[in-house]
């Protein structure tokens, strides 16, 4: 109608509705921009490796494995339980200064299991995992190793196709960990 298109270019309403799809359009293109930022950031998810496969499920965040494939703190690399607490020699959860931690009674508490990253990816998603291939980077000053845990599977962890990666005998890359080593670089 004519009434309602001279309202929308001459009256206060009209003026506030403009300015409110210019605030839309405005606040659209931030959060795309953050999501876009992310994205970028994502993309190189842990150093030496460029996100085209998500990480091995890791009880911290970070996929970081000892020599064994064990599970370890990405931040300073202690050993960890299956359910991210850090753990002594003997496996017994400890709390920063190295204590056992207690229940209310004060009794230690119960150590957890402590499985290899690889295996525990493939008993979650059905498949017998492999630790085939590996390739290295220098990362902090130290020789980084990135590591592939294969399967014969046709999926990634991240859902799309497999890719064949450093798996041999037909077998390809399910999630990726990683194995800083202390040989400077």
């Amino acid at each position: 109608m004519l009434s309602d298109a001279v309202v929308t270019t001459t009256s206060r309403r009209g003026f506030l509705a403009r300015t409110g799809k210019l605030l839309l359009a405005v606040s659209g293109a931030g959060v795309l921009g953050a999501a876009l930022r992310a994205e970028k950031a994502e993309a190189f998810h842990f150093c030496g490796h460029i996100y085209t496969t998500g990480s091995c499920p890791h009880p911290t965040g970070l996929p970081r494995i000892d020599a064994h494939g064990f599970p370890l703190r990405a931040s300073d690399g202690h050993a960890v339980d299956d359910l991210g607490r850090p753990v002594n020699a003997a496996g017994q959860p400890v709390d920063a200064h190295g204590n056992p931690l207690l229940d209310p009674d004060g009794n230690p508490l119960p150590s957890a299991s402590r499985t290899r990253i690889c295996e525990a990816a493939g008993h979650a998603h059905g498949f017998r995992p492999y630790l085939d291939g590996s390739w290295y980077r220098c990362c902090g000053g130290h020789i980084r190793r990135l590591v592939d845990c294969c399967g014969y599977t046709r999926r990634r962890i991240n859902g799309d196709a497999a890719l064949t990666g450093y798996c041999y005998q037909g077998r390809h890359v399910f999630c990726v960990m990683y194995y800083d080593s202390k040989i400077k670089c």
